[in-house]
């Protein structure tokens, strides 16, 4: 059966780059940008929390899917992060990312709330029905409070042909068993943390939302390979090889380590706005060892 939407198997939460200031630093919007297109990301989600969705503008929000519209050149695809707690606000985002013509949405579980799944139900069939783009659905127990089920999952698969796939950022393996058992054939499972992606990608998982591949891209692409073309002994080992990359990359909140980590290479400077706060420099020497002492060979 084909794929209802495949944004490819890599797709980076893309942070935003920012100046001393803390305002939006477009000109590495858009070097960024470049720099992930040319290490192995199919497709760059803008504007989600990795991206300090936050302590963003509308206004913001606009120009940085603009800016990375016109980076891309068509050489990528573009997901907006559009998701809200509140119903309304969520369904004027996807409207909004509908208008920049961005390739899909992203939508959160609405955090705080702490809706029932019928709740649940009732938001993402706002959002699926204010717009005719593909809409991914974002499950992270750990900032919204409460688990999106499979059932629920399923249920939205099923009733909405542009609820296409699902980000799903829980350790719990038997929730992905499940989808698979319960959901469309052509309904498509992220992993949504770089851990988590090779044991997923055995239940049927097909790529990750990442944040090491703003560093890793390309070694990421070839475990997901390895994994899918018949060698999961490499990619096994390079999942193995990651692993201390991708456990130091959540050693403070997300976007914080990975901004630092991406300043030591000189693609961005490390800013974040707050309420987060920069790496002290004692774990800046611990993130740099790991980044620095990751060998592919």
């Amino acid at each position: 059966m084909p794929i209802r939407y495949d944004a490819g198997e890599v797709i980076t939460a893309m942070v935003t780059p920012m100046d001393a200031k803390k305002e939006v630093d477009y000109n590495r919007v858009e070097s960024l940008t470049q720099h992930l297109i040319n290490n192995g990301s199919d497709a760059i989600l803008v504007c989600g929390t990795t991206g300090e969705s936050p302590t963003l503008t509308h206004e913001e929000e606009v120009e940085i899917i603009s800016t990375v519209k016109r980076a891309a050149a068509n050489r990528a695809k573009i997901i907006a992060g559009a998701g809200s707690n509140s119903t309304q606000t969520a369904v004027m985002s996807a409207k909004l990312a509908q208008k920049e013509e961005v390739d899909a949405i992203l939508s959160v579980v609405p955090y705080y709330n702490k809706p029932s799944q019928k709740g649940m139900i009732e938001h993402f069939s706002a959002v699926a029905e204010a717009v005719n783009i593909p809409v991914i659905l974002y499950n992270i127990p750990s900032r919204t409070g409460v688990t999106m089920q499979p059932a629920t999952v399923a249920y939205l698969a099923g009733k909405y042909d542009n609820i296409v796939a699902v980000k799903q950022s829980c350790p719990d393996m038997d929730l992905i068993s499940e989808m698979k058992l319960l959901c469309p054939e052509d309904f498509l499972i992220y992993s949504g943390d770089d851990s988590l992606t090779l044991p997923m990608l055995s239940l049927g998982a097909h790529g990750v939302i990442s944040v090491a591949s703003h560093l890793f891209g390309a070694e990421i692409k070839s475990m997901i390979r390895n994994f899918k073309t018949g060698n999961p002994t490499a990619a096994r080992n390079m999942h193995t090889k990651l692993f201390p990359v991708f456990r130091k990359l959540f050693m403070a909140p997300n976007p914080v380590p990975v901004k630092a980590a991406l300043a030591h290479k000189k693609l961005i400077d490390e800013y974040v706005r707050r309420p987060l706060v920069e790496l002290t420099d004692d774990e800046k020497i611990v993130l740099f060892a790991a980044i620095d002492g990751f060998h592919a060979d």
